[in-house]
């Protein structure tokens, strides 16, 4: 895809994180399955959901913005997805695992915090209102996510990870 303009580009980071997030819903159902601590099984349980509402709500921007998303993937979530996939592939479940999921799941909302940010930046610039506050919405989502993810981290995961 040509990107001209910053309209083009615009469009090409919303269509890229809307790949992502649809990629993403596939992967939390699995690292849900992969987690042996309820709490943090049932936390991937919860961001699926939110994640669907972040689905509707890059969908209300391209319907309030009049733009079209583009058909490409996410390579980027395609790569960090892959690495959360090696991690239940190589470490044997338990609370080691636990703890590299955490991780893993840090790095998509690190992803997802950056092309939120950005795409607020470009929205505001472009004069996309109200687009711009839906995506405010969901920057405030994957902070809150991230921050939860540190604290379970620091108080359960990692302290279990090192008494196994």
């Amino acid at each position: 895809m040509s990107r001209k303009t910053l309209n083009d580009l615009f469009v090409h980071s919303l269509s890229d994180i809307y790949s992502a997030e649809k990629q993403l819903t596939r992967a939390l159902a699995k690292l849900s399955r992969a987690a042996t601590n309820e709490q943090l099984s049932q936390a991937f349980q919860r961001h699926l959901q939110e994640t669907h509402g972040q689905i509707e709500r890059i969908d209300q921007v391209v319907e309030k913005s009049g733009l079209k998303l583009k058909r490409i993937k996410c390579v980027a979530m395609e790569g960090l997805i892959e690495e959360g996939d090696e991690l239940i592939e190589e470490i044997e479940k338990g609370a080691v695992l636990d703890a590299g999921l955490i991780g893993a799941a840090q790095k998509v909302e690190h992803y997802e915090i950056a092309a939120y940010g950005t795409l607020c930046a470009l929205g505001k610039a472009l004069g996309f209102d109200d687009g711009v506050t839906l995506l405010k919405q969901t920057l405030e989502e994957e902070k809150a996510t991230d921050k939860k993810l540190t604290e379970f981290a620091e108080k359960v995961g990692n302290p279990q990870a090192k008494a196994a």
